[in-house]
């Protein structure tokens, strides 16, 4: 049985005068976890915002689980289980870690957000990952290297 999760094949992408991917390829099997490194320039975050939706491709085939995918969006990614971490932290500061995780993708209660359901379910995945981080604090009161935990953590929810 083939563990091939993403396959990235011919990737091109261009942007006015130049030319940031051209027939890249990229894969990703199960359990692994990339850190692409390059020159400034290499086009490692345009292949990465390619593969997020967050760009749309010029040529070239995504595959996710061996079928053909068409990413319009950072939330088709994010339905299908794709996600990445970026350099840079993107949290909200003044929010809470639970708060953070599952921005975008509230517990409702009806018409009101369910506070209490959001901080079980980020109790629950920090302990699945093994991390000591109270989910009730804003997270501009963690250390950089807790933010980057929660971003972790936001990702894998």
């Amino acid at each position: 049985m083939c563990d091939l999760l993403v396959s990235m094949k011919g990737i091109d992408k261009s942007f006015p005068g130049v030319k940031a991917l051209d027939q890249c390829q990229f894969e990703l099997y199960k359990g692994e976890v990339h850190a692409l490194v390059g020159e400034n320039g290499a086009g490692k975050s345009t292949l990465m915002k390619v593969l997020t939706g967050i760009y749309q491709k010029d040529d070239g085939k995504i595959l996710y689980k061996g079928k053909e995918i068409h990413l319009k969006s950072p939330k088709d990614a994010r339905d299908i289980g794709i996600g990445i971490i970026h350099q840079e932290i993107n949290l909200m500061p003044h929010l809470t870690v639970a708060e953070n995780i599952f921005i975008g993708r509230e517990y409702m209660k009806g018409p009101l957000l369910d506070i209490k359901k959001t901080k079980q379910e980020a109790v629950k995945l920090m302990e699945s990952l093994g991390l000591q981080i109270n989910t009730e604090i804003r997270v501009q009161d963690l250390t950089i290297a807790k933010q980057q935990m929660v971003e972790i953590g936001k990702a894998l929810s």
